[in-house]
């Protein structure tokens, strides 16, 4: 043995550090000469740094360096032999640790008892060492100070590895969380990313609250690690109380909070719920582990808020779908009504028109003698005035069915008397009554007070006394009454027409529907009267029947409305 191949010391022993309950630093040192380990344990006898103590493992070759260093990763500092089984080994041994291990953090320090053998200047530039000593140079003191260096060094290397791992793991988050859709959804990823966040074998729940009252009832929706079985899903029954307390805590703080090696977070979201996370950990949390932590959860009541917001929009989108769907079957119902009433206009104006055209081509002719037949010019234009109004009277019940089909029709209500409005309906329509010699008769109190819409319950009284004079013969009866039944305002129109036959009462007011009485004066008739009387006074809240006048002829209708309060 050399006397270059000893570590010499001259007596300025390191101080002995506190001792370490907490984990070593790992160091290998590799070095064909026993007597090399044995000094160098001799040096750093007592050594300590950051409270912590020093575990020295040995290598006695090249190769046996290789598999120490594989089988612990975790190793800070190589205090490394350049010349062993060969002349290189050591050098080779570098890059094996750097590219065949793939651990770029470890400190390794060539320690050469033949600094010809390998140049300093070489070495240092030609292979990823930190640090290069000759043996001789190598005091006990500098021993101290160069593994101080190189395990600050590795201590600062491993936070930054941890860091951009960490980072790499947010940054995936980043592009992952928020593609969720569903809050049990992101839970289960937000959990998943947290446990990768630290690195180690951990076990966590997430919860779901309806706020701080309510998490005595806490619903777990995604576990992992010895939360997570198979048998059966987790549940609060599984939470210890000391994790309970730190669950709370994070409620409380409405944040994070961090225990010896665990933690727990809080996030509050758009529907005033809160979502909270627990994990434990196998060790202890590091200072890069917390900052790390409060980076990835620094946002995650944003993503929380996104999946609120995808699920109102979703069903806003269901609602919206609904209302299409609904729309496009009230289009599809108007386009049938608007082909009904197509038909009913082709067929009922046909007649009319004709009519006028035949009376008109008739005037033509006449109009042409000498001298002019002055009475019968005058029936062909009272027939084309019959007629003509007759149109004008069809069209005019045409365009109230649409009004009154229509989706947004209100019923305007103002105070009114009821006994006034229909003695005006009756006055209105007693010259039609008088052109077929009909009696139309009112009898009614001095006042009928009211709130209804004027226009529309005229229209609706209209409908029935047109109708009672248009199917009563010739000579017979209208009787128009109103009066008070309790609450209730009644108004009976009756006429001494044909009746209603069985068949008629089951369609009496459906719309289109034609009765098996015929008009008496030759009017025309469109079906469409009834079905309008009795959407106006439903819209009032009202009600509508008929029945027998005599016990075998005539039609009674009663319209029943509220009275005014």
């Amino acid at each position: 043995m050399n006397d270059d191949d000893l570590v010499i010391v001259l007596g300025d022993e390191a101080e002995p550090g506190t001792p370490d309950p907490g984990e070593p630093w790992k160091i290998v040192v590799v070095d064909d000469d026993p007597a090399v380990h044995d000094g160098t344990r001799f040096a750093l006898h007592g050594y300590s740094l950051q409270n912590r103590g020093l575990e020295i493992l040995s290598a006695y070759s090249a190769e046996e360096g290789r598999r120490l260093i594989a089988e612990h990763p975790d190793t800070a500092v190589v205090l490394l032999d350049v010349v062993m089984e060969t002349d290189t080994a050591g050098l080779e041994l570098v890059g094996q640790i750097r590219s065949e291990l793939n651990n770029e953090t470890v400190r390794i320090i060539l320690r050469t008892g033949q600094p010809g053998q390998a140049p300093e200047r070489r070495v240092i530039v030609d292979f990823d060492i930190n640090d290069y000593k000759a043996k001789t140079e190598l005091t006990a003191d500098k021993l101290f100070t160069t593994l101080t260096a190189a395990l600050r060094s590795y201590e600062q290397l491993r936070r930054m590895d941890e860091t951009l791992r960490g980072l790499e793991v947010i940054i995936d988050a980043a592009s992952t969380l928020f593609d969720a859709h569903s809050i049990e959804r992101l839970t289960e990823a937000v959990l998943e990313k947290l446990a990768r966040l630290v690195a180690g074998a951990c076990s966590g729940v997430a919860v779901l609250g309806s706020g701080k009252a309510g998490w005595q009832d806490m619903a777990v929706i995604a576990a992992c690690g010895s939360y997570e079985s198979a048998d059966r899903p987790a549940s609060a029954a599984d939470l210890s109380d000391d994790a309970r307390a730190l669950i709370d805590a994070a409620v409380d703080e409405d944040g994070i909070v961090f225990g010896e090696s665990d933690f727990a977070a809080c996030f509050r979201f758009r529907t005033n719920r809160e979502v909270a996370f627990l994990l434990e950990t196998g060790g202890g949390l590091s200072e890069t582990d917390r900052a790390l932590i409060e980076v990835f959860c620094s946002r995650l009541a944003v993503a929380f808020d996104n999946v609120v917001l995808y699920e109102e929009l979703q069903e806003a989108n269901t609602r919206l779908e609904e209302r299409v769907a609904q729309r496009t079957e009230e289009l599809n119902r108007a386009n049938a009504f608007k082909k009904e009433v197509l038909g009913i206009v082709a067929h009922d104006l046909k007649n009319p028109l004709s009519v006028i055209l035949g009376r008109a081509d008739m005037l033509r002719q006449q109009v042409t003698r000498d001298p002019l037949p002055a009475d019968s010019i005058r029936k062909q234009v009272d027939q084309i005035t019959l007629s003509a109004q007759r149109m004008t009277s069809m069209i005019e019940g045409l365009i109230r069915e649409a009004m009154n089909d229509a989706l947004d029709i209100t019923i305007r209500r103002h105070p009114l008397d009821l006994v006034r409005l229909v003695h005006a309906v009756a006055e209105n329509n007693r010259p039609l009554a008088e052109r077929k010699s009909q009696d139309v008769a009112v009898a009614a109190p001095m006042s009928l007070p009211i709130r209804a819409d004027y226009d529309r319950l005229r229209e609706a009284i209209e409908n029935l006394v047109s109708n009672a004079i248009k199917y009563t013969p010739a000579g017979g009866r209208i009787r128009i009454s109103a009066d008070q039944n309790g609450s209730l305002a009644t108004i009976c129109v009756s006429d001494t027409g044909p009746g209603l036959s069985e068949e008629d009462r089951t369609r009496l007011f459906g719309r289109f529907q034609r009765l098996s009485a015929q008009p008496t004066g030759g009017e025309s008739s469109t079906g469409l009267g009834l079905s309008i009387v009795k959407r106006i006074v439903e819209l009032h809240g009202g009600a509508i029947s008929a029945e027998p006048t005599l016990a075998d002829s005539g039609t009674t209708f009663r319209i029943e409305l509220p009275l005014s309060q």
